[in-house]
């Protein structure tokens, strides 16, 4: 293969890869990923004359629960999962029921996926919500035990749990603080970031959740970069560079024909 070739060749394979690179490192914001909610601090930075700052966001803490099928788990393992989550009691006459029924339709959107998300009602109720009860309500609407827990425990946790963290009585200003009754259902991430509330009877926030629980997926840890994101800004001088090899391969073919004029 003669030099020309192997510059076409070259070229023909660094073009499609930086444009696509290019694309995709510009075009970072053209996905529009759920808000962050509830930072816990900022801090600011400055180096070589550059100020940055870093939020740090409320990273929802761990709590242990009992599920309906009498097993203890704990938001640790949903690790690296998103999460929904709802507040419920199976005693309750009204929203609950619907409430329930509009979780189940998310659940089963996500049958082909459903090792990216764990859905989890924690009830309010925890004296009457036994785990027979849990286990008969959970029935009740067909749920699938592994990634949709019904789940009870200390009622002083769960509740500190829902006002501390979740941030229940900001989501639903009418929430009674003595008895959590709230139409919300909470996303957090695959990092426990609170990202969203929706109301779970309205069919449009419902399908907002349902895009928005696949999008999460794109974001990137920004302690984690792409090593071919620190790769973009080098091009011009890689793009330079295979410009004066061209020239300087070209010249040389251009010489040697006339010192061999037969060539």
């Amino acid at each position: 293969m003669n030099r020309k070739a192997i510059l076409s060749l070259l070229l023909a394979i660094m073009l499609p890869l930086t444009g696509y690179w290019l694309v995709k490192y510009y075009s970072k914001d053209a996905v529009v990923l759920p808000r962050h909610y509830f930072f816990d601090s900022v801090t600011v930075t400055e180096k070589n004359g550059k100020i940055t700052s870093d939020t740090i966001w409320h990273r929802v803490k761990n709590i242990s629960f009992t599920n309906q099928l009498g097993k203890t788990v704990s938001l640790d393992d949903a690790k690296g999962k998103i999460i929904v989550l709802d507040f419920f009691f199976s005693h309750c006459p009204s929203i609950c029921p619907g409430l329930a029924r509009n979780m189940k339709r998310l659940q089963d959107s996500f049958l082909k996926n459903d090792s990216i998300v764990q859905f989890i009602s924690i009830s309010v109720d925890p004296e009457r919500d036994s785990v027979p009860r849990l286990r008969w309500f959970a029935d009740k609407f067909n749920a699938n035990h592994d990634n949709w827990w019904f789940v009870s425990g200390d009622k002083k946790e769960i509740y500190d749990f829902a006002f501390q963290e979740i941030k229940a009585s900001i989501a639903d200003s009418d929430v009674d603080t003595a008895f959590i009754h709230t139409e919300n259902f909470f996303l957090l991430d695959s990092n426990r970031v609170v990202r969203g509330w929706y109301n779970g009877f309205d069919t449009v926030k419902l399908a907002q959740l349902a895009r928005d629980i696949p999008t999460l997926l794109l974001e990137k840890n920004k302690k984690s970069p792409s090593v071919l994101r620190g790769f973009i800004p080098y091009l011009p001088v890689i793009f330079i560079g295979i410009g004066i090899v061209i020239l300087v391969m070209s010249l040389l073919e251009r010489f040697k024909k006339k010192q061999n004029p037969s060539v």
